[in-house]
């Protein structure tokens, strides 16, 4: 059984961090593009990263280039979005996703 399981949201303020964990299980992490998804309240789901299977490469949308980054530990079968100078358009269900699974989705509210 496929499983991903998001963790690490929460609120914080505008200028913030947060670190984001997806620990998978049922699959062969390693052989899959892991990515990151976004979800605003009203707005359709968004890519926000993806990485390679090895991890050699990796994709941002450009509203979260320089400021997000996604990582992956094939041993722990998890995949991380480390997230800094967070902006409160950046809240949202943050989701990860390999091939057709989603996790269930952990919410990130930038506020002060």
């Amino acid at each position: 059984q496929v499983q991903l399981v998001e963790s690490g949201g929460g609120l914080v303020q505008p200028g913030g961090s947060l670190r984001l964990s997806c620990a998978t299980s049922g699959f062969t992490f390693s052989m899959y593009t892991m990515s990151w998804y976004r979800q605003a309240p009203g707005k359709e789901r968004e890519l926000v990263a993806h990485i390679t299977g090895t991890g050699g490469s990796t994709n941002y949308a450009d509203s979260v280039r320089g400021r997000f980054t996604i990582s992956r530990d094939n041993i722990k079968r998890t995949v991380y979005l480390q997230m800094i100078n967070l902006k409160p358009e950046d809240t949202a269900v943050y989701y990860c996703k390999a091939h057709i699974w989603w996790g269930q989705g952990t919410q990130v509210t930038v506020s002060s």
